[in-house]
């Protein structure tokens, strides 16, 4: 076949790759480039979202930064990003370990644990709003005096409460992607230690973990960068309140834009959490050292 084409073969298939990669490119560029260059060019506009779009230059941008509710909002999102990832890392990374085993009833929790997953944001957020309620809610059926607070109506048990759901719902993803690094780790590495009589726990920091480097690299930049685009869980369980306690940017964008009818600042707040994404992945990548993507087999 090669000399009826006068190509070999490898030449010919790497010459095939660009082809078969650019439909993937075409989406891409279509529904996240375009809309990007969309939201970039309405921040320098005045648009209710109904009538005509006027230009008026750095005005949005002017009275988003000058608007004393943005470093606001930035603290309580870099606050639910950090204390969130603080909670879900640990947890993901012990249930993540624990269901890599190979008895029966690990995979049985695994399916368990990954149902709040599979269920709607605003589902789980109008459900623990429901059990939350101070009067009718699980602490006032049970008579419990601890469960019938204002978990809501304070600033920080609402906060408590924002990072708890939202652990919640995503600790059974980051669990599944430790599960698979986990697995990934040769059993030789374990059966070595055991001769040199390493328990579980030495096992555990001084083989999973640093064989973990680069999935903790993953987890964490789909963990960090998501907590960006947290809105409906957080609108549906507190609006952003109580005040303006857990007003992240991302709600905030939606409060100026299709509350208030104010596009050009909703643009420039879209425009901020990009940036903010893309520094925050860079410096993560960054701190998985030279070469991130490398195997976490590296070594062995």
């Amino acid at each position: 076949m090669s000399s009826l084409t006068g190509r070999p073969p490898g030449r010919r298939q790497r010459s095939i790759l660009p082809w078969l990669a650019t439909p993937a490119l075409v989406l891409f560029v279509g529904f996240a480039v375009i809309p990007l260059i969309g939201v970039f060019a309405l921040s320098f506009t005045t648009w209710d979202g109904i009538g005509a779009i006027h230009p008026s230059g750095l005005a949005s941008w002017r009275a988003v930064l000058t608007d004393p509710r943005l470093p606001h909002a930035l603290w309580v999102t870099f606050m639910v990003m950090a204390v969130s990832w603080a909670v879900q890392t640990p947890l993901s990374i012990l249930l993540g370990t624990f269901l890599a085993g190979r008895q029966r009833y690990r995979a049985v929790l695994g399916v368990v644990y990954f149902v709040p997953l599979m269920l709607s944001s605003a589902a789980i957020a109008i459900a623990y709003k429901a059990l939350l309620d101070p009067n009718f809610g699980l602490g006032a059926g049970l008579k419990l005096p601890l469960l019938s607070q204002d978990w809501l109506g304070r600033p920080g048990l609402a906060f408590g409460v924002v990072v708890f759901v939202v652990s919640w719902q995503f600790v059974p993803f980051h669990s599944l992607i430790y599960q698979g690094g986990v697995q990934q780790i040769p059993k030789s590495l374990y059966e070595a230690a055991q001769v040199d009589g390493a328990g579980r726990i030495r096992q555990f920091f001084s083989i999973t973990l640093p064989q973990l480097k680069y999935t903790v690299i993953t987890s964490s930049t789909l963990m960090v960068v998501g907590s960006l685009t947290f809105f409906d869980l957080i609108f549906v369980l507190t609006e952003g309140g109580p005040g303006d306690a857990t007003r992240v940017l991302a709600l905030d964008m939606y409060k100026r834009g299709f509350q208030a009818s104010l596009m050009g600042p909703a643009s420039v707040i879209a425009v901020i959490l990009v940036l903010v994404g893309l520094a925050l992945a860079l410096l993560l990548r960054r701190l998985g050292g030279r070469d991130a993507g490398a195997s976490q087999l590296e070594g062995v």
